[in-house]
């Protein structure tokens, strides 16, 4: 199939479910022959896994929110380079677990970034490549940090954001409804308090709504 795909990406709070409701999406394509490639940021590209790593395990916080924000479009870019806009232009539909509204939620809304600042490395990096339809997972923060904790058990180290304190995490979540609100046309926000199969009968139903797949 050649032709430009469509991208759509998941935000919300840690614990939400939007690598699960990523997955479920995926093989909902996969049902009616739709060819789609699943991501993540950071990562999806070997420079961004890399800076990744730098960002969730290393001591990027010690640099500042405004630094470690150029980091996350550092990513971004390789990321949209070498994975993204290649699969959009080979007729792939996209399905990014997080992309820049995590990035104004936790570094700007959370940290204190500048929006100016961030609407023009938006500008620079994203340029045309943005979401036809992101969807919010929306969770109480203290009820997402619980699932992020079972989630992880004894065997996976928490990332440093998971480890914020809730106060953090309530922040994230007000800014990413704000969001929602600010721009209706791209957004859609699905309560992520029912089961996976609930949420993912939704997420299709908003998917099927908006482009009849």
């Amino acid at each position: 199939m050649i032709g430009f795909g469509k991208f759509i990406t998941f935000e919300g709070g840690e614990g939400a479910g939007k690598s699960t409701q990523a997955e479920r999406l995926s093989k909902r394509f996969d049902e009616i022959g739709q060819d789609v490639l699943v991501t993540r940021e950071p990562g999806g590209s070997k420079r961004a896994e890399e800076i990744r790593e730098i960002l969730l395990k290393g001591d990027s916080e010690k640099i500042g929110p405004l630094a470690e924000t150029l980091l996350f479009f550092a990513a971004r870019d390789d990321h949209l380079e070498k994975a993204i806009r290649p699969a959009l232009q080979d007729g792939l539909w996209v399905i990014s677990d997080r992309f820049y509204d995590s990035t104004r939620a936790y570094q700007g809304a959370a940290q204190g970034v500048q929006p100016e600042i961030l609407a023009a490395l938006e500008r620079i990096v994203v340029a045309d490549t943005k979401p036809d339809l992101t969807i919010i997972l929306d969770l109480p923060a203290e009820q997402g940090l619980e699932r992020a904790k079972n989630r992880n058990g004894d065997n996976k180290e928490t990332d440093r954001f998971e480890a914020m304190d809730l106060a953090f995490h309530e922040a994230l979540r007000k800014a990413f409804l704000e969001i929602a609100e600010q721009e209706k046309e791209r957004c859609i926000v699905i309560d992520a308090t029912g089961s996976e199969d609930e949420i993912s009968d939704q997420v299709w139903e908003a998917v099927v709504e908006r482009f009849n797949p």
